[in-house]
């Protein structure tokens, strides 16, 4: 973290983390491939319902860079003796998170499907897959504490080790449980919900044990520690839900004209995982390490890590700009071969390309902002992305046409750019903490 040199410190730690969230992602995008082969209705709903499974992803991963954050700035000012509470409170932290979470899922799923599609089939079948996702979303939330505390520690092959545990046995899973294969019944999108969880609890496993092996955990549970943990991570835990949020009303918007619609915009944002995974994986490996020599005071590491990770992210966006302008009718093709989805998906594809560049110096600077604990400037940029700009964009440039929709991705991405860069350009000199408090 504080001795070698920037470059290859991103190039050691970050390839682990992108295929391990890389391989995360697959959960999704296996259940639909399977799901798009069993039934176009279940397709559709598994479009419906991946929003919602990202606002849980949002408050589990969100929690967990809470502790991240905390443990990484009390390695970089030497105050590691109450580690062991930290990491502790976040556990129960993520045990917490799943009985809320999954006390209001199964209370408000059948109204969100009821406001969400017309079609008995697409409710029938995505309250099925989403029942069983969050009764068993205990090994998700407990997951992604691990692996971020495994993270914070500079372990970065644990998390990857469980992650491909979990995603194998999710697409082994996958088909025998949704098609009724080697004597198990025929399950839909209930088997793919199974499967999932399956994956995620032995990932949990995996990450939880190691954990273990570095703490022991003693003592009461501290309400102080754990507001501690939340704190850090709001801006993560914002960040991520209103993605979440921004989604569920584009999907809205763009019902009105058709629920081909719809599942274009599901398929695009499984698409899309393979390049802003990169991203996001970054953004994990940069956190740590700018928050850990932000307390150490080492400003000038902090601005290095910030530069190259822009300059990385604008590589790996600008390879998905030109796929995604040279084959989209391919890329489609890989969950439908509706007519109605290609014609819609082809120009949809084109045009949301323009946003990848701009959204690449969108994730690194939210980031950036909230290493350096200026996490209200890491807020302002989310809110202004994904609820001033999006929706309303996507809401006025409905009236135009469907066409005309898509296009708020790239202005959106532009406007926020370009905040971000007034925002870093315009801080005033930050000063290193020596202390938590």
């Amino acid at each position: 973290m504080e001795n070698i040199s920037v470059v290859k410190l991103l190039l050691k730690l970050s390839p682990p983390v992108m295929l391990a969230l890389l391989i995360q992602s697959i959960y999704n995008i296996v259940d639909s491939f399977f799901i798009s082969r069993y039934s176009a209705a279940g397709l559709t709903a598994l479009s419906i319902i991946f929003p919602i499974q990202l606002l849980m992803t949002a408050l589990a991963t969100g929690t967990g860079t809470g502790i991240n954050i905390l443990v990484s700035r009390m390695d970089g000012t030497g105050e590691t003796k109450s580690q062991a509470d930290i990491v502790k409170c976040g556990l129960f932290s993520g045990f917490f998170n799943y009985v809320i979470f999954a006390c209001a899922g199964l209370l408000l799923i059948r109204s969100y499907f009821a406001i969400s599609s017309d079609q008995i089939s697409v409710q029938e079948q995505g309250i099925q897959y989403a029942q069983i996702i969050f009764a068993g979303s205990l090994g998700l939330f407990i997951e992604s504490n691990c692996t971020k505390i495994l993270q914070a520690k500079g372990n970065m092959l644990t998390p990857m080790i469980a992650q491909v545990t979990g995603a194998v046995i999710n697409v082994i899973l996958d088909p025998i449980l949704i098609f009724g294969m080697f004597g198990m019944p025929e399950s839909g999108a209930a088997g793919a919900a199974l499967a999932t969880i399956a994956g995620q609890f032995a990932a949990m496993l995996i990450t939880l044990t190691a954990v273990c092996r570095i703490y022991r955990f003693q003592g009461k549970i501290r309400l102080q520690n754990c507001i501690r943990i939340y704190r850090a991570g709001i801006p993560s835990i914002v960040m991520q839900s209103l993605y979440t949020l921004y989604i569920v009303g584009l999907n809205l918007i763009l019902k009105q004209f058709t629920e081909d619609a719809v599942t274009v915009l599901g398929i695009y944002y499984k698409l899309q995982t393979f390049f802003f995974i990169p991203l996001m994986g970054l953004q994990q490996v940069i956190l740590p390490v700018i928050s850990f020599n932000y307390g150490a005071g080492k400003n000038e590491r902090v601005k290095d890590t910030l530069r190259y990770s822009i300059l990385f992210s604008c590589g790996i966006m600008l390879l998905a700009t030109v796929v995604f302008l040279t084959i989209p009718e391919q890329l489609l093709s890989i969950f439908s071969d509706s007519a109605s989805i290609m014609e819609i998906g082809r120009y949809a594809l084109r045009i949301i390309s323009g946003s990848f560049i701009p959204a690449a110096f969108v994730m690194m600077f939210t980031v950036y902002f909230q290493g350096i604990d200026r996490g209200r400037a890491s807020i302002f940029i989310t809110v202004l992305r994904q609820i001033i700009l999006l929706v309303p964009l996507a809401w006025l440039f409905h009236y135009a046409g469907l066409n005309f929709v898509w296009l708020t991705f790239m202005v959106t991405e532009i406007i926020s750019a370009l905040a971000g860069l007034i925002l870093y350009r315009t801080a005033k000199p930050f000063k290193p903490i020596h202390t938590l408090g």
